[in-house]
């Protein structure tokens, strides 16, 4: 099946417009440790047994291949302070002859999956659900903990760039 490029097109510009939350994913495991900057992270449901959480990777991505191995992972929602932080796991950074783990501070968390410090949240959470669709995979996993840091604007991605959440005053 083929799309219409010009919808395809008026999509990505679309979709480029809309303002999102940086997360960084993470895993750790038989499959080895691996993170991915994703603008694609959502809610499900605070009201299961455990809350739950949507995150959405490419398929050739190597984090996608080992979050399925791992059945495990972190999804850390960046400060706006933290841009090298989603430069790094974006591949942006590519020059850095190093781990992309040694270039920051983390600790594992309670599944191993790395917990990036300074984010605004992360929520450590076990797999459950896997889907392909088109080019990414639909991961949904349960939080099993949830760290808050004391810091609480997130970093933002829209408009093709990097912005910071602000207070709008009252009209």
């Amino acid at each position: 099946m083929t799309m219409d490029t010009d919808l395809r097109a008026r999509f990505i510009e679309g979709m480029s417009r809309v303002a999102a939350a940086v997360t960084v994913v993470t895993t750790d495991g038989e499959a080895g440790r691996f993170g991915v900057t994703v603008s694609s992270m959502t809610s499900v449901s605070a009201d299961t047994s455990r809350p739950s959480l949507l995150i959405s990777v490419h398929h050739l991505s190597p984090a996608c291949e080992a979050i399925k191995k791992n059945r495990r992972f972190c999804a850390n929602v960046l400060s706006g302070n933290q841009s090298f932080v989603s430069d790094l796991f974006s591949g942006r950074l590519k020059h850095l002859n190093q781990d992309r783990f040694d270039a920051i501070a983390w600790h594992p968390g309670v599944t191993g999956a790395p917990i990036i410090d300074g984010a605004v949240v992360s929520l450590d959470c076990e797999l459950k659900t896997a889907l392909m669709w088109g080019t990414h995979f639909l991961f949904i996993g349960e939080a099993g903990t949830i760290d808050l840091s004391a810091q609480r604007s997130p970093l933002v991605y829209g408009n093709r760039g990097y912005r910071r959440a602000i207070p709008i005053a009252p009209d």
